[in-house]
């Protein structure tokens, strides 16, 4: 049975920007690997579905949005670089953006399972960065979940998607898979009335910084539906009460964080990135690189990308199929007995057997406990070579008049 090719694969939207290798598709938008020919630069490409492409309120909240999140400038944010299409040009709308060459959050989190403190911790800091960049801007996130989150091979971490469902949802056009994407991340009051600030955005993170720690989202339903107006009536639950061994400032974390009534709530992304820096530094949590997926979409479209025998656009319409689709798997996390077993929260026992990214929680302590050696070891040098200067000044100076 032959397999029909994507009608965008090799083409050149508005003259220089060739579709290459599909990574992921969603309801709303479908993301490619491509090609800059004119700087001979590799980028993502996120083609917006076509009924979109006459839609002249979204084009222009589209294009808006684009504007300005291109603005903004954080390592934790992923780069846009332009965007296009619509209207008259016969084209998709379409986003250009920085290609991240590595995979998704959801994907590790399939790959490795819940994270210790140190490593959820790494994770975070840099998306609360570049929320904190955007919050200043007056901008705010709205879908802040793992698909939204990439890591790259070299271990960066990076928020995409900025002002999407917004500018979605302003358009009048209702898509089930933006309901079903954002769910389990919503505030109360996005729920409630729609509404949304940085609150908001503080509020998804607490419910991400919840799965990365415990595995899962604090609520479960039949439907998106239940799933939201569950948070209308319920507090989020402890961490602790779910996993063990997570340490209390984690635990008072989320639950800030989360609190139904978003004043009290953090008031934006700084003050929560400063909150956890001060627990980062109360219990002297190491420091971690994160590690990108093995098997993420992306990789594969880029090992397909690669084995075509040219990389002239022409030619890439005879080029092998791009693999199979990643279809918006935000609700739940699939567990497998081998692959999720908890990660307990890091403690100063190094006999804890528990891994992440197949690091062993001891060696990060072992490493600990040897550099507050290493101090102890620079402390006593000094103090000695101190000692040994006055007992050297003391006695030269007893002895001066006999000297002269």
């Amino acid at each position: 049975m032959s397999v029909t090719s994507d009608p965008l694969s090799g083409v050149l939207l508005e003259g220089r920007y060739r579709v290459d290798t599909k990574i992921a598709t969603g309801g709303m938008s479908t993301v490619y690997r491509g090609l800059d020919v004119r700087l001979d630069r590799p980028v993502a490409l996120k083609v917006m579905d076509a009924r979109y492409a006459g839609d002249s309120q979204f084009l222009t909240r589209f294009q808006r949005e684009a504007r300005a999140v291109a603005r903004l400038k954080d390592p934790g944010l992923v780069a846009v670089y332009d965007q296009g299409g619509g209207g008259s040009s016969q084209e998709p709308p379409f986003l250009v953006m920085e290609l991240v060459e590595g995979g998704t959050l959801r994907e590790l989190l399939r790959e490795r399972g819940p994270m210790p403190p140190h490593a959820a911790a790494a994770v975070l800091r840099p998306v609360l960065g570049g929320l904190a960049t955007a919050h200043h801007a007056g901008l705010v996130h709205r879908d802040v979940k793992p698909e939204n989150v990439l890591i790259s091979d070299d271990g960066e971490v990076k928020l995409v998607d900025f002002g999407l469902v917004r500018a979605v949802a302003e358009a009048g056009i209702t898509s089930t898979s933006v309901i079903l994407g954002t769910a389990a991340y919503l505030s109360p009051e996005q729920v409630s009335s729609g509404a949304a600030d940085a609150r908001s955005d503080v509020y998804a993170v607490g419910i991400l910084a919840y799965e990365l720690i415990t595995g899962t989202t604090p609520f479960t339903g039949d439907n998106p539906l239940t799933v939201a107006y569950q948070r209308m009536d319920n507090d989020v639950p402890l961490p602790s009460t779910a996993i063990s061994g997570v340490p209390r400032q984690f635990d008072e974390f989320i639950a800030r964080a989360t609190a139904r009534n978003a004043d009290d709530r953090f008031a934006d992304a700084e003050e929560m990135a400063d909150d956890l820096d001060a627990i980062a530094a109360e219990l002297a949590l190491p420091k971690f690189r994160v590690p990108a997926p093995n098997n993420s979409a992306q990789h594969a479209a880029a090992t397909a990308f690669h084995s075509r025998p040219t990389d002239d656009y022409r030619a890439a319409q005879s080029a092998p199929p791009a693999p199979a689709p990643v279809k918006n798997p935000t609700r739940q996390l699939v567990r497998e007995p081998q692959d999720w077993e908890p990660a307990p929260a890091e403690d100063e026992n190094p006999t804890v057997a528990s891994q992440f990214a197949g690091i062993d929680i001891g060696e990060f302590i072992w490493e600990r406990q040897r550099a507050r050696r290493s101090l102890v070891f620079w402390v006593l040098i000094v103090l000695l070579l101190t000692g040994g200067a006055a007992a050297a000044g003391w006695t030269l100076g007893t002895n001066l008049t006999a000297l002269i």
